[in-house]
């Protein structure tokens, strides 16, 4: 389910705006710590500035290439692959007609349909099997 959102332009790369992403979770971690916070990530994100964010906000790097992946669930029984998850969010939303291609001039309007769209990706997982 999506967890957080945040609209830029396009040319924009990922990785500068990991802070934003990871300030605008909508669901509340928990509190204890004693449950590792996991967050899985593509080789966009190796860099140190990057990885500095996420340790300071108590999340344990997951970051793998595909290659990486590929070789592991090919020499390893019952590994589960990570990186697909944002690469399914973003299919998800792609089946949305109306945001797949951005018409709306103001951010807010935009913004909006995403949050829908989210919410409605969030209904859909929760309540249909």
């Amino acid at each position: 389910m999506p967890l957080s959102l945040v609209v830029t332009g396009a040319s924009r790369h990922d990785v500068s705006q990991l802070e934003a992403v990871l300030d605008s979770f909508q669901v509340e971690r928990p509190e204890s710590f004693e449950i590792p916070q996991h967050l899985c990530l593509d080789n966009g994100y190796r860099g140190e500035s990057a990885l500095e964010i996420i340790v300071l906000r108590g999340f344990i790097p997951h970051i793998r290439g595909r290659r990486q992946e590929r070789m592991e669930k090919q020499n390893t029984a019952g590994f589960k692959a990570r990186r697909w998850i944002v690469e399914a969010a973003h299919s998800w939303m792609n089946r949305f007609r109306k945001i797949l291609v951005r018409f709306e001039k103001l951010e807010s309007s935009y913004l909006g349909l995403l949050m829908f769209a989210c919410a409605f990706i969030a209904f859909r997982k929760a309540f249909i099997i």
